[in-house]
C-alpha cells in the first residue's frame, strides 16, 4: 500500500483516506460497517469536522477501541475564543478520545496569527500545550487565504480542494505545501459529485507523492472502489489511455465557471438549495437523470424563481461566481429539459 507523510506532523498515512462528511447521511450502523471495512482494510486516516452533524460521534462509536492505530482530523468553525473550547471538548467527547492529531480552522475567511485580536491561534497553541490536539492545521476555498496559511510557517498542514479539474494556480499550491513541508489534505477529489470516474479520480491523485486524497463515501461499492484500487497490484494509472481520456473529456466539459458545492454560500433567505441548483445542468448529464426529474427536484429547481436578488451567495462563494447567474442559467435549462427542447 502506498503511504503519504503529511509534512512536518510526521504522520505517515495510507494514501487513501476516509473523508467523514458523507457518514452524516447514513445511520449509525451503516457508517460503522463502512469506517470499521475501511480500518480492516488499511486505511488509517479519518477526517472529520464538528459541523459535520453526528459524523464525529460515529467515528467514535466506530474505532474507539483502535484508537492508537489510527489518525484522526477534525476542525472548528467557532470564530471565539470560547466557541473553539467549547468545539474541542465536544469533539474529544464524541470521538472518545483524549487527543485529536490535527485540529484544523474549518475554512476561515482569514488566516488566523498570534497577536490578531481573535485569540484564536494562542487558543490553538494552548490546546496543544495541554496534549488535547497535537498538530495545527487549517482548511480552505480561498487560494489567498491558502497560501498565507502555507507560508505563514504557522500550520503544520492545509486542506484544500483538489482533483483533475485543478488550476495551475491550485498545483502550484501543492508544490509550494511540498517545499515548505507543509502537509497537504485534499478535499472535493471527485468535485462534490460532478466527477463520475473515480478510476481517473484515483489516478490522477496518485502523480503527487506528497498528498492525501480524503474519499468521502457512503455507500458500500463507493468505499470498496477505493479500496479495490489501494490494495491492487495494479491499480488506476495515468499511462491509461482511457483514463487520460476521460479527465481529458471532464475537464473540457467542466473547467471553469461551475459550482463546487462548498456550501458557504447557506444559508439561503429564500431556501434555495444553491449547491445543488446552480450545478443541475452537470448534475443532470452526469449521473442518473431520472434522480434529477422527481417531483421533488422539480420543486427544488423551480424555488429559483423565488430568488430574492439579495447577493448573499455571491458575497460568500470563494470561487468569486456570479452564483446568481448561475442558478437563472441551470434552471432555464432545466425546464428546457423538462419540455424535451433539451436532451440530457
Amino acid at each position: 500500500m502506498r503511504t503519504v507523510t503529511l509534512g512536518r506532523t510526521g504522520i505517515v498515512a495510507n494514501k487513501t483516506a476516509f473523508g467523514a462528511l458523507p457518514i452524516q447521511r447514513i445511520s449509525a450502523g451503516g457508517a460503522g460497517k463502512l469506517l470499521r471495512r475501511a480500518y480492516e482494510a488499511g486505511v488509517n486516516f479519518f477526517d472529520t469536522a464538528r459541523a459535520y452533524t453526528d459524523s464525529e460521534e460515529k467515528i467514535g462509536l466506530a474505532l474507539s477501541d483502535v484508537r492508537e492505530h489510527i489518525f484522526i482530523a477534525t476542525k472548528t468553525g467557532s470564530t471565539t475564543v470560547e466557541g473553539f473550547w467549547k468545539d474541542l471538548e465536544t469533539s474529544l467527547g464524541l470521538l472518545k478520545t483524549d487527543y485529536i492529531d490535527i485540529y484544523q480552522f474549518h475554512n476561515p475567511a482569514f488566516c488566523p496569527k498570534p497577536g490578531d485580536g481573535s485569540g484564536l491561534y494562542e487558543a490553538m497553541l494552548e490546546a496543544k500545550a495541554q496534549g488535547k490536539i497535537r498538530h495545527i492545521g487549517i482548511t480552505n476555498h480561498r487560494l489567498a487565504v491558502a497560501e498565507e496559511a502555507v507560508r505563514s510557517g504557522l500550520y503544520e498542514t492545509l486542506q484544500f480542494p483538489f482533483c483533475y479539474l485543478a488550476s495551475e494556480k491550485d498545483i502550484t499550491l501543492v508544490n509550494l505545501c511540498k517545499e515548505l513541508d507543509v502537509g497537504f489534505i485534499c478535499m472535493k477529489g471527485l468535485s462534490g459529485g460532478l466527477i463520475t470516474n473515480s478510476a481517473a479520480a484515483f489516478a490522477w491523485q496518485e502523480q503527487f507523492d506528497n498528498t492525501l486524497p480524503i474519499w468521502g463515501v457512503q455507500r458500500e461499492h463507493e468505499l470498496e472502489e477505493f479500496l479495490g484500487y489501494m490494495l491492487s497490484e495494479t491499480p488506476p494509472s495515468m499511462e491509461d489511455s482511457e483514463i487520460k481520456a476521460a479527465i481529458e473529456k471532464d475537464c473540457q466539459e467542466l473547467i471553469g465557471n461551475f459550482c463546487r458545492s462548498c456550501g458557504y454560500c447557506l444559508p439561503c433567505p429564500a431556501n434555495i438549495n444553491i449547491p445543488q441548483c446552480a450545478r443541475m445542468s452537470q448534475l443532470i448529464r452526469r449521473s442518473p437523470s431520472a434522480n434529477w426529474l422527481t417531483p421533488q427536484a422539480q420543486e427544488m429547481m423551480l424555488n429559483v424563481e423565488n430568488c430574492l436578488e439579495c447577493g448573499h451567495c455571491k458575497a460568500h462563494c470563494p470561487y468569486e461566481l456570479d452564483t446568481p447567474a448561475l442558478l437563472k442559467q441551470n434552471l432555464l435549462d432545466y425546464k428546457n429539459i423538462l419540455a424535451g427542447k433539451a436532451t440530457v
